[in-house]
């Protein structure tokens, strides 16, 4: 006897209510969670309202009639889409180690004391991120390594570490969206089938403004900071680093290596794994005191030590005990397993938004926004809207590049907009803001490498506040707004020379 197959599912289409409820429970779990905790949400707290918000959303989805199979499925694609960035992360916790023990981190601080005057450190420290950044195309590397001294460095002179992380991420992110070698700039580009060098210039007319009075900012910022510096007390500091470590140029071969290996397009996670080895290599010819110090397992013969010294940094980080506090404070960072509270954040954030986006809520959202923005400034204003909101819902700045590229870019060849003006809009609005959100996979990360939480540092990335700002106010007055002409297929017969209706 034949058994009959069970009856196909049917699906319901997500109504606005369905749509609504997993962003209004985010929204709602994760301000409970800040309004809890403050900064230690980030600690667990905001990880476990993410995950309950992504379970609160999987009911609607099953509500809907789609299977468990499928939400996994769609869960399983989420957490592949940042495998890339998990092992950048650990690449990164491995390197913060490895230069604390070699001596790189603190013969940058060494060398940024000496050389730095405390009034203009803020202005410094966002020109010399933005020529990295520029050099390299890397917004993640550029915080991960200069970044890293560069806050350090801040510490020690009593300056803002929140202020210096502001700046490390406004410069930072000027190369990461135009520079030719950044991969989110060639994938705006490749998006919206516009020629790389053709996004670029485009981007320029809102990069070099909002570049600009983030150095304005900066400058102002400097000569307003009353300096807890104290020369006696610093220049202990820089005996005790003397004391410590051999502090000498070689030390900073490791973050030159870098800087090669990223102009010579390595992949990100594969050049700094490089790097941190090399520094923890370096360690056994440069410091072998530090190794000494770090392990003391005198009954351990050298070249086991320094193994052990390397593998132990790369894996919980390295630990100093000078006696100082600001030194210690510097140094004992690092290790893969600091990365594994962000990953957690990535991994639930960019899960959640992968289902709302693949099940059809986020397009239930979106379509009213499209309907409604009948000017190019509403329109912009949508396209702005939709990534920042993407960054806060998806917590993944690709997701916020991708999206609204795929809804938008229809809707801008209809109304006779040149694509180069929907790359810009996304690029402002989708990598530049990406770094605001605490639970955004790039606010994690920063908060993670630079040692300073996403909600202090936000008020002074100045240059990821003001792009979009700019963004919004070119398409309101239509400065710079690209047009292209019409092509209506149903009257071209009758046009002489098939030339197209404007």
């Amino acid at each position: 006897m034949d058994i009959d197959p069970k009856p196909p599912r049917t699906i319901k289409a997500p109504s606005y209510l369905d749509a609504l409820i997993p962003v209004v429970s985010l929204i709602a779990l994760v301000g409970a969670s800040v309004a809890l905790f403050g900064l230690n949400a980030v600690n667990g707290p905001l990880q476990v309202a993410i995950i309950i918000s992504t379970m609160i959303t999987s009911m609607v989805i099953l509500k809907n009639g789609h299977s468990w199979e499928a939400i996994s499925e769609s869960g399983r694609k989420g957490i592949a889409t940042v495998s890339g960035a998990i092992f950048i992360l650990f690449s990164v916790g491995a390197l913060i180690g490895t230069w604390n023990m070699s001596g790189t981190i603190p013969t940058m601080v060494y060398y940024g004391i000496v050389m730095i005057t405390p009034n203009w450190f803020y202005p410094i420290a966002f020109l010399v991120c933005v020529g990295v950044s520029l050099s390299i195309g890397s917004s993640w590397t550029t915080a991960g390594t200069l970044g890293v001294g560069l806050v350090g460095l801040a510490n020690m002179l009593g300056l803002s570490p929140e202020i210096t992380a502001g700046a490390v991420i406004s410069g930072a992110y000027v190369g990461d969206k135009v520079s030719p070698l950044s991969e989110s700039t060639v994938l705006a580009a490749q998006l919206n089938g516009v020629e790389l060098y053709k996004h670029i210039r485009t981007q320029l007319w809102t990069t070099v403004p909002a570049a600009l009075i983030a150095l304005i900012a900066f400058i102002v910022l400097g000569m307003n900071q009353h300096s807890a510096f104290d020369a006696t007390v610093t220049n202990n500091e820089m005996t005790r680093f003397n004391e410590l470590f051999h502090i000498t140029p070689w030390n900073l071969l490791p973050l030159f290596f870098l800087l090669m290996l990223s102009v010579l397009k390595v992949p990100a996670a594969l050049a700094i794994m490089c790097s941190a080895l090399l520094a923890g290599i370096m360690t056994s010819f440069m410091q072998p005191q530090v190794i000494v110090r770090f392990i003391a397992e005198p009954d351990v013969a050298t070249p086991l030590l320094a193994i052990k010294a390397i593998w132990i940094a790369m894996a919980t980080g390295f630990q100093e005990n000078s006696g100082i506090e600001q030194i210690d404070a510097l140094l004992s960072r690092g290790g893969m397993d600091s990365m594994l509270l962000t990953i957690w954040l990535i991994i639930g954030a960019v899960t959640f938004g992968i289902m709302v986006d693949d099940f059809g809520l986020l397009n239930k959202l979106v379509t009213p926004l499209l309907l409604r923005a009948r000017t190019v400034g509403r329109l912009i204003a949508s396209v702005v809207a939709t990534a920042i909101g993407l960054n806060i819902a998806a917590g993944d700045q690709y997701i916020a590049l991708l999206l609204p590229t795929r809804l938008f870019r229809a809707e801008f060849a209809k109304r006779g907009l040149a694509p180069e003006n929907l790359s810009r809009a996304v690029s402002d609005a989708g990598i530049v803001t990406s770094p605001l959100i605490p639970w955004n996979s790039c606010g994690a990360y920063m908060a993670a490498v630079l040692g300073v939480s996403t909600m202090a540092y936000m008020p002074f990335a100045v240059f990821n506040i003001a792009a979009p700002l700019i963004t919004l106010a070119l398409g309101i007055t239509g400065f710079n707004i690209r047009h292209i002409p019409i092509v209506v297929p149903e009257l071209t017969e009758n046009i002489p020379d098939n030339k197209p209706v404007e």
